[in-house]
């Protein structure tokens, strides 16, 4: 017996949505960071995880921006609220004022910012729920500013309408595997070469980044370096059922377990409406920061990255990450559109960046 298909899942109720509207403006509970500390480990296992090889990283004792996803929940897509309401990550609006550096301890204090309602051809209506966190590190200095969002979506109304098709994963030939390969090989890391801001011209191309095939082996490496939102063992696991009983999902086994599971478990994934396992979407998130840092060197500073993730990326996907200058300001500024694209033309996430360069 199929336990998800017949599993009838809860509504956004008027009720459950006025209680949600009730917190706008509020501080957040903090949840219990993945990590507090980013140690020499935690950003090698965060540059390992979202395959960025750059080693300045871990020679210099600076993290890449994005570790901020290991060093939050929240930033990453925790929401509270609306139980049994399924929750996609679809964005993150960074804002850096200063590098994050080996042994800063980071804390994140969350405000629930905004709900907004949006219709959706996924799930017909959709509550986009808006969170701020400010990061600061242990001397008490502002390192960051986000704004994250999460679409809250009806488990059941997605799987009736079923907006997402697909043949099935790709099978790639074994010149695709080499192509990609190839690309791994060229990839462009300027690292301590300078890129000054004098000689970028807008319009320029960046040196693509590829990402992928995505499977479930890259998706639990992935989590290595992030860490999850629920994922739980053993008594760990059922106390948090204990706590949040509509996170407790019973699998084919009866057992309950997470709808974080999606990224892996077919069945789960098909129940919210999508064709298959998917990725995070903060990884893609990072993926374009890998994308950006590869390109601006080790001398630059990403001030700001705003990203939105645009379709699921499913199993068996390949991502390219693609981008180009748009615009340069005094004071070594240069701005950045920047996208990633499947091998079916899609482009599943997409955003701009703004870097402060050398200048000669």
């Amino acid at each position: 017996m199929n336990t998800l298909a017949s599993t009838r899942f809860p509504t956004i109720t008027p009720a459950a949505l006025a209680d949600l509207q009730a917190r706008v403006g509020k501080p957040v509970r903090r949840p219990e960071p993945y990590i507090e500390v980013a140690t020499r480990d935690a950003i090698r296992h965060w540059a390992h995880g979202i395959g960025d090889r750059n080693p300045y990283w871990t020679a210099a004792g600076v993290a890449p921006p994005t570790i901020l996803f290991a060093l939050d929940r929240v930033v990453s897509g925790y929401v509270g609220g609306l139980p049994g309401i399924h929750a996609m990550y679809a964005g993150t609006d960074f804002r850096w004022q200063r590098p994050i550096r080996v042994d800063d301890r980071i804390v994140g204090d969350s405000v629930l910012q905004a709900l907004v309602e949006k219709p959706s051809k996924f799930a017909r209506r959709a509550i986009q729920q808006i969170y701020r966190t400010t990061f600061r590190n242990q001397r008490g200095e502002v390192v960051c500013e986000a704004d994250s969002w999460c679409f809250r979506t009806e488990r059941e109304t997605a799987r009736e309408r079923g907006k997402y098709k697909s043949d099935g994963p790709h099978r790639y030939s074994t010149a695709e595997i080499v192509a990609i390969k190839r690309a791994y090989d060229t990839e462009e890391i300027r690292g301590a070469t300078p890129r000054y801001w004098d000689d970028v011209t807008v319009g320029e191309a960046m040196p693509e980044v590829v990402k992928g095939p995505l499977t479930v082996t890259s998706v639990v490496a992935f989590v290595q370096g992030w860490g999850s939102l629920y994922v739980r063992a053993h008594g760990l696991a059922f106390e948090m059922f204990d706590r949040h009983p509509a996170l407790g999902i019973p699998n084919d086994f009866g057992v309950p377990e997470p709808p974080e599971r999606v990224h892996w478990d077919e069945a789960m994934a098909r129940a919210v409406g999508v064709p298959g396992a998917y990725d995070y979407g903060p990884e893609r998130v990072a993926w374009l920061g890998h994308l950006v840092t590869n390109w601006m060197g080790d001398g630059g500073f990403l001030r700001r990255l705003n990203a939105k993730v645009l379709r699921h990326n499913l199993i068996g996907d390949t991502t390219w990450c693609r981008g180009r200058v748009t615009g340069k300001t005094a004071g070594g500024v240069v701005t950045l559109e920047l996208d990633g694209t499947n091998q079916r033309g899609e482009i599943i996430a997409a955003g701009t960046a703004e870097v402060a360069l050398p200048t000669r």
